[in-house]
């Protein structure tokens, strides 16, 4: 059957995708083919920069920049075609008015190595019986039906898998600690409180492939005794929110969530958590608060969530990349999913590729992938007339790494070494008109304002870092100041309570170790 696959993300949406979805189910009912072209709003394509995307099955073809004033053609092409009964592999003669056919041999697509993102973009995320068709909660089953939680953690361990909200942690480790804890009642979250400015890689995957997590949760809640879970996602992912309460019913109509599950004596339940959107609560105890009711603020560890954490419970905290890549896992085995990125990062890591960069989006490629790769050859570097001066990785808690190190592989040690983390995976592209001294500013007046206040080098240290740069980029600071800056980063650093604040100086920190000539332009004559 002819197909057209039409994005209905949050980025194609807000370009017009939802006109053009809608002038395409009327222009089909028109011509009477609703029984012959089937029309799918699906997940990211993809290139999000060059939205709104639509995909034609079954030739396989892109494009970009489809407008309403493009369905009309589009479907008379389709029905000229159809009526003709010509086969598929009969060139469609259409090219809507202002966009283009993507090249799909293009290093954006052909660099890529889908495994977290290999139905975004194929099924509808609102229908619960595509996602079955294509495998969804067959890993569940085949667990409950034959596998034992320690058979489970074991693969989890020998995968390699390291947890991809931004330390790093493995996987498999934090399982079977949750798993070894004594209480009958445990509980698994699912961090979604993706608040890195430029990110929207675990947004992407909720609004796309929203049982692939859920199916994930049930596997981990399975695998270290618990029984219920929490979903914690801020408010601002209105979209997000709205498919996954969807799916969440759907999944508990259909029995793929609740008790009994697959007529076994396991069952889970899934709530959601909607958060206001502090930037401490992607912290884990403030994430834990914020679940219980409470103000949203870290406290001291241990005891760490995994001793006790939700209600005092044992409790088992992933965001949604980490557990979007255990059913794969499973399904494929811990050697195939080890065998891809590198010895000490298996697999592969999703990225949003924004910024001044020709063409922006979300990559899907290996572990160990150079930011070459990324930034230059699938992005295709800055637009025309500049050049690429920096990237920056990690967001609010990241740094930037300057283009004569682009050649680093995309790893936790790797990106550390630069003083930088992979974080959540925001990736922003800095061309040669960035200010980095008003970059490090912005980041850090977002820190003084998404600082919870609780611990005096945080809630004093921004403010005082922030003011510091604002005396730079006015022209009145001076060499001593420059010196108070590099100081009072370590010492916030090294003294803070939770992440934000032992990882806020690291932008700041990070444009003076490599573009300290930004820096001194600005000072005082001596």
């Amino acid at each position: 059957m002819n197909g057209l696959r039409c994005c209905a993300s949050a980025g194609c949406l807000a370009r017009g995708s939802g006109a053009l979805i809608g002038a395409l189910e009327t222009a089909i009912s028109r011509a009477e083919l609703g029984d012959r072209i089937q029309l799918r709003p699906v997940g990211c394509l993809g290139p999000c920069s060059q939205g709104p995307l639509l995909a034609l099955d079954p030739d396989g073809d892109l494009y970009a920049g489809v407008g309403p004033q493009d369905a009309e053609t589009l479907v008379a092409a389709l029905a000229r075609r159809l009526h003709q009964g010509s086969d598929q592999a009969t060139p469609l003669e259409w090219a809507p008015a202002r966009g283009e056919r993507l090249d799909l041999r293009a290093p954006f697509f052909q660099r890529q190595r889908r495994i977290v993102l290999e139905h975004c973009g194929l099924i509808d995320p609102t229908d619960l019986e595509q996602a079955i068709a294509v495998g969804a909660y067959g890993q569940l089953e085949r667990v409950l039906q034959g596998w034992s939680p320690e058979r489970v953690l074991t693969e989890l361990q020998r995968s390699g898998l390291r947890g991809r909200g931004g330390a790093g942690y493995p996987t498999g480790l934090k399982w079977a600690t949750v798993a070894r804890m004594p209480g009958a009642r445990k509980v698994v979250v699912c961090n979604a409180d993706e608040g890195d400015p430029g990110a929207f890689m675990d947004r992407a995957v909720l609004e796309g492939d929203p049982h692939r997590v859920l199916e994930g949760m049930a596997i981990a809640a399975y695998a270290v005794g618990a029984d219920h879970g929490f979903i914690y996602i801020r408010a601002e992912y209105a979209l997000a929110i709205e498919r996954l309460r969807l799916a969440i019913d759907q999944a508990v109509r259909r029995g793929r969530l609740g008790p009994a599950l697959f007529g076994t004596g396991f069952g889970f339940s899934v709530e959601l958590r909607v958060g206001a959107g502090a930037y401490v609560c992607g912290e884990e105890t403030a994430l834990i608060a914020s679940i219980e009711g409470k103000r949203g603020t870290p406290r001291p560890r241990p005891p760490y969530p995994a001793e006790r954490g939700v209600g005092g419970k044992p409790t088992l905290i992933n965001n949604v990349e980490t557990l979007a890549n255990v059913a794969p896992i499973l399904r494929e085995g811990a050697d195939w999913f080890a065998a891809i990125g590198t010895a000490g990062s298996a697999g592969t890591k999703v990225f949003s590729l924004t910024g001044h960069v020709r063409r922006g989006g979300l990559v899907e490629v290996p572990m160990g992938t150079s930011l070459t790769t990324v930034v230059l050859e699938m992005g295709e570097g800055a637009p025309e007339g500049s050049a690429v001066k920096a990237v920056q990785t990690g967001g609010p808690s990241g740094g930037c790494v300057p283009a004569d190190r682009l050649d680093t592989p995309l790893d936790y040690e790797s990106l550390q070494a630069l003083g930088t983390i992979m974080g959540s995976g925001g990736m922003v592209v800095l061309d040669q008109s960035t200010d980095m001294v008003a970059l490090a500013a912005y980041f850090m007046a977002f820190c003084r304002e998404e600082s919870c206040g609780k611990c005096v080098p945080c809630r004093a240290g921004t403010v005082q870092l922030h003011g510091l740069l604002e005396r730079i980029l006015a022209g009145s600071a001076s060499r001593a100041d420059l010196d108070q800056l590099e100081t009072l980063g370590a010492m916030v650093m090294d003294t803070s309570l939770c992440g934000l604040g032992q990882s806020a100086p690291k932008p700041m920190l990070s444009t003076l170790r490599y573009f300290r000539g930004d820096y001194l332009a600005r000072l005082e004559a001596p």
